[in-house]
């Protein structure tokens, strides 16, 4: 299992995939359960490299929680046990430097027939991070295939869209919780 925390070497490293065959990603937050794993071991079967990233997105939240350095290493140890290829740890102020000033932003509350009783819909610093992040994440990462659970609902329609809207080359495999 690779760790990598710099976005310069994430690049590099995605660069090199293109002959090693499919590259499955499971974007995670940290705080992996066993439908992460599950997750990890669906795209493992499905692809030959897997790849998990851990990142709290400060722009999903007024006051997002850190990623404590005892949560890390627990997500750690047990991705040691999965075999999984690359983690991608980046830090935050890579992601987002003093510089930053890109958003995406998404009217996905208005182009879907989805209830906007959910919180992630209605919340648009909520959705502008979200979209923000995971685009970051697959332009670095590169992924043939990202994989979500199905309870991830309102920000699979987020990925759907932007997927649609921005051309992203990534195919989206979405699993329920009962698959897993």
């Amino acid at each position: 299992m690779r760790i990598i925390y710099t976005l310069d070497e994430m690049v590099e490293t995605a660069r090199g995939w293109l002959a090693a065959g499919s590259v499955g990603f499971v974007p995670t937050s940290g705080n992996l359960n066993r439908e992460h794993i599950a997750l990890i071991k669906v795209a493992q079967e499905e692809c030959e490299i897997s790849i998990v990233s851990i990142f709290v997105n400060p722009l999903q939240s007024a006051a997002p929680e850190a990623l404590s350095l005892r949560v890390l290493t627990h997500d750690l140890r047990l991705l040691g046990n999965t075999r999984v290829d690359v983690v991608f740890v980046p830090r935050t102020e890579d992601m987002y430097p003093p510089t930053f000033s890109t958003y995406i932003t998404s009217d996905i509350p208005r182009t879907t027939h989805i209830s906007t009783t959910n919180t992630a819909f209605t919340d648009t610093t909520y959705l502008r991070g979200f979209a923000t992040g995971i685009t970051k994440l697959f332009q670095i990462v590169r992924p043939d295939v990202a994989y979500f659970r199905q309870e991830a609902y309102p920000e699979i329609v987020v990925v759907q869209q932007l997927v649609r809207d921005l051309n992203i080359d990534v195919s989206l495999r979405i699993l329920a919780a009962n698959a897993l």
